[in-house]
């Protein structure tokens, strides 16, 4: 998709510390992320970064910085179409603990739906927990979307490949999984703030990650079918990125029936232990009367369209792609 070169801010979601291989962790998702006794997390790099700094396939992607205190960074897709396009903010997933913008399957997916779907993209790079718990995500997320009114208000010159393509009066927050629950609660967070020019029109939940105490049927009986997101790794990423003391009766986990915006897509899958609680939050968001649209995928589970390269899988992402696209382009 580009060309490669090192960048330092790339070191975001991998690993973060050294090696202890004397040492049991106290907290361990198999695979992805060891957390020991003295706070300090051990991220395993399954998958790998990418950065892009060229137009490729019919994409512009640019790293851009949002705040340099905090290291909160974008990556940018601006599909080389003409007309002024809607604007996604995207939040990638990962239990709120791994994940990076920078990842290669974000990175294709995401320059794919900018390009089928026919919208710019930005990103985010959010702060990733335990070492920054909720709300710092969502933080990250309000800090995105005024960062992007200031630079249209400004009309910068630096900026101007991307924000001369979309309409940021035309504002659409996103994101799979963990990032679809930043998306919906930085919805809440912005809707009573005045950020000029940008006006959110929807959110698009690709299999929002939600939770509760008492368990739904999806998830005691699709951990084994999918073993993307289990249940033993849902309630390791809730114990290490909801405030201490919480438990995932807490709202940020398990949301109330409230909307801020006026229209609202939930992108389900079948086999996904969270199926449940997306059909729950669809049911609880059409209550209120907003416009919900679902669509539910049938055949596959948790992250499909990022980690399932089958043809199943391929064409599920393309109804999706295609979903995404009316909606945001109505």
């Amino acid at each position: 998709m580009g060309a490669l070169f090192l960048d330092p801010r790339l070191s975001l979601g991998s690993c973060r510390s050294q090696p202890h291989q004397r040492r049991e962790p106290v907290e361990e998702i198999k695979g992805l992320l060891k957390v020991y006794q003295d706070g300090s997390v051990e991220r395993f790099p399954v998958i790998p970064l990418v950065s892009c700094v060229a137009s490729s396939d019919g994409v512009t992607s640019k790293d851009v910085v949002i705040d340099d205190s905090s290291d909160l960074w974008a990556r940018i897709y601006s599909p080389n179409v003409p007309g002024k396009l809607p604007l996604m903010v995207y939040f990638h997933g990962g239990g709120f603990c791994v994940g990076s913008a920078a990842w290669s399957c974000y990175h294709e997916f995401l320059a794919n739906l900018a390009l089928r779907a026919k919208c710019v993209v930005v990103s985010v790079n959010y702060r990733l927990a335990p070492e920054n718990r909720l709300p710092a995500p969502y933080e990250d997320g309000v800090r995105t979307v005024v960062w992007i009114g200031q630079q249209a208000l400004g009309g910068c010159n630096e900026h101007r490949w991307w924000l001369s393509q979309c309409n940021v009066s035309d504002t659409f927050l996103a994101g799979d999984s963990a990032g679809a629950n930043i998306a919906h609660n930085v919805s809440l967070l912005i809707s009573d703030r005045i950020i000029t020019k940008v006006r959110i029109k929807g959110i698009v939940l690709i299999q929002p990650f939600f939770g509760g105490e008492a368990r739904t049927n999806s998830e005691m009986t699709n951990t084994a079918v999918n073993p993307v997101l289990t249940l033993s790794a849902s309630d390791t990423y809730w114990r290490l990125s909801l405030p201490p003391g919480a438990n995932r009766d807490h709202p940020w986990c398990n949301p109330q029936a409230t909307m801020a915006v006026p229209r609202v897509m939930v992108c389900v899958s079948e086999t996904d232990i969270l199926k449940d609680r997306n059909l729950q939050y669809i049911e609880a968001a059409s209550k209120t009367g907003r416009r919900v649209e679902a669509a539910v995928y049938a055949g596959v589970g948790h992250g499909f369209q990022i980690l399932n390269k089958s043809q199943l899988a391929s064409t599920r992402t393309h109804e999706m792609i295609s979903n995404i696209r009316d909606f945001i382009n109505q």
